[in-house]
């Protein structure tokens, strides 16, 4: 059997890239006590950041798709990082919470730029069939951010305060700006989708409810993910230390869970992988209020699943549309991006409004509702490609 060469360098540039994306994306969910504390206000209305975050990386990810399509993907993916980079050093400095959304959501045109191109250009620095393993693979570095990246922003908005996670993650996204300029090749420009490319995205029979599986379970994860912290505070009594272990865990379930997406994508396909993924993240959702209930033992159980399956849903959804229509990935994996960015919001927004009424008993329960409704699209979808086959 013949072994596969290393990956290039340029794919561990865009883990790492991804990395400080990713830390950086969810440094607001783990520092929410910090910043609400900081601002002297709710929890609900920090809650905003994620919310009004990811409306635009939802907004931003089609639409810039079109307007960077000409450009050479080492400097695009270079600049974004840099962006990304300044906007936390910025956000670090706002006196108010007021003045720290409008920079927040400039902040986040980055991920709406790196992410899906950095997927998109995969397929031309790997052989054809190693495209879904290499899209999986780049999206360990999301794992990382979750085992890692933020349970350091927790622990230092713990310590030190929400400025320190900021500046820390600015630092980090610089140094994957140079690591992106150094090692990706020069050149390399997906083919630019025409008016007729975006069409046939909009139109392809699978494409566009594959994302809209994305969709449902990125809300039906947020719901209740956004407000993690606060939650524990408030039911486990959870102090910094306590926050940084529970986010840890989730986090080394995350990279276990996308190392074997990565492993047995090819055996299972993108659909089984991403069905998998889905069911674990519904086990959780079911359980949750009896982790609450037994403490901290019986809550790391209970979150084993989720986490297993946070980071592998995603990979498994790009590799998904990756293997379904090569030639539109640029497009389909920005229409993606959009999706669970739209999910986010969707979901944040509706875990803040049942936090601030008392309701988050609910939180669980809406979103494995999500879930279920993304599980039945997806064997649905499943059934209807068997019958063209």
């Amino acid at each position: 059997m013949r072994r596969e060469a290393p990956w290039p360098g340029a794919l561990w540039a865009l883990l790492f890239g991804n990395f400080a994306i990713g830390t950086g994306v969810m440094v607001v969910p783990g520092t929410l006590p910090e910043l609400a504390a900081s601002f002297s206000t709710s929890i609900a209305a920090v809650g905003q950041l994620i919310t009004a975050g990811a409306l635009v990386v939802c907004v931003g990810a089609p639409l810039l798709a079109g307007l960077v399509a000409g450009w050479d993907r080492r400097r695009l993916l270079a600049v974004s990082l840099a962006w990304f980079a300044l906007g936390h050093l910025a956000s670090a400095l706002m006196p108010t919470l007021g003045a720290l959304l409008p920079v927040r959501m400039a902040t986040l045109v980055a991920p709406a730029v790196f992410t899906p191109q950095a997927a998109a250009c995969v397929g031309m620095l790997v052989p054809p069939h190693r495209r879904a393993a290499a899209v999986a693979f780049i999206f360990l570095g999301w794992s990382l951010a979750s085992v890692l990246g933020l349970p350091m922003a927790a622990y230092l908005g713990g310590h030190w305060g929400w400025r320190a996670a900021f500046g820390v993650i600015a630092a980090l996204t610089a140094i994957g700006a140079l690591w992106v300029w150094r090692t990706m090749p020069a050149g390399v420009k997906p083919a630019p989708l025409s008016r007729e490319g975006w069409l046939q995205v909009l139109r392809h029979p699978i494409l566009v409810p594959v994302v809209g599986i994305t969709l449902l379970q990125a809300a039906g994860q947020f719901v209740l993910f956004s407000y993690f912290g606060p939650l524990l505070v408030q039911r486990l009594h959870a102090g910094p230390g306590e926050l940084s272990l529970i986010w840890l865990w989730i986090g080394l379930c995350g990279v276990v869970g996308n190392l074997l997406a990565t492993r047995y994508m090819d055996r299972l396909g993108s659909a089984g992988m991403a069905m998998l993924a889905m069911a674990l993240i519904s086990v959780s959702l079911l359980l949750w209020p009896l982790g609450l209930a037994l403490g901290w033992t019986a809550l790391t159980a209970v979150l084993l699943p989720w986490g297993l399956g946070c980071f592998a849903a995603n990979s498994s959804q790009q590799a998904r549309l990756v293997g379904l229509a090569p030639t539109l990935a640029s497009a389909s994996i920005a229409l993606n991006s959009s999706a669970m960015y739209m999910g986010q919001a969707a979901g944040a927004g509706l875990g803040g409004w049942l936090l601030a009424r008392g309701t988050s008993s609910w939180m669980n329960w809406c979103g494995l509702a999500c879930l279920v409704a993304a599980m039945l699209l997806s064997l649905n979808l499943g059934r209807r490609g068997r019958a063209t086959a």
